[in-house]
């Protein structure tokens, strides 16, 4: 297993019931078939953008650390991309 750093930009507009969700689908795509194991979440909340995204000034920003199987990088990739939810999300190997 290798060891990943992702950060992710959520929708600041969404409820906080549908950000805490969001957080959760990404942690259990980690998590799936104990390919993944994660080791801190960090949640920096509500942070101004550098630069507008999709019409937004402003994101909610989460940074998860975890091992996994490279494997599971395609599939939160693909979460990333499909969900309208996150602004933006980059995941880097430490």
């Amino acid at each position: 297993m290798r060891k990943y750093e992702m950060m992710v930009i959520i929708d600041p507009e969404l409820k906080e019931e549908e950000i805490k969700n969001n957080i959760e689908k990404l942690k259990g795509i980690i998590n799936k078939n104990e390919k993944g194991k994660i080791e801190s979440i960090d949640e920096w909340g509500k942070r101004e953008l550098a630069y507008e995204i999709k019409r937004k000034r402003e994101g909610y920003y989460v940074i998860y650390y975890f091992e996994s199987e490279p494997e599971i990088l395609e599939d939160l990739k693909k979460e990333l991309r499909l969900n309208k939810s996150f602004l933006r999300g980059l995941i880097v190997r430490r």
